[in-house]
């Protein structure tokens, strides 16, 4: 999965269905759901995932109203179409994503 920042992030989900995890790396909830967004990123070719970090990236976090973490947001041809707070296993992420897809 990529990082993005407040300089590369438009350019990354302007185009196509992104999944945009705001995170930080002391929040215990983020780290378990890594392994899951990364096998999401790895079996489907239609979705990108990409990791914002919040503590490095205030703005975009703000931008977006990320309040709390894990934050996932769905970004289709640059537009936040759903959001996705806390933990959540891969199935119900994917029921979401789907009809985006």
């Amino acid at each position: 999965m990529k990082f993005v920042n407040n300089d590369t992030f438009a350019e990354t989900v302007k185009d196509g269905v992104v999944l945009v995890d705001f995170f930080a790396n002391w929040c215990g909830p983020c780290k378990m759901i890594s392994p899951v967004l990364e096998q999401m990123d790895a079996e489907n070719d239609k979705l990108t995932v990409v990791k914002v970090d919040v503590d490095e990236n205030p703005e975009l976090a703000a931008k977006y109203g990320v309040q709390s973490i894990p934050n996932m947001i769905l970004f289709v041809n640059g537009t936040p179409s759903e959001q996705m707070i806390g933990f959540q296993n891969k199935d119900a992420l994917m029921a979401k994503i789907a009809q985006y897809l």
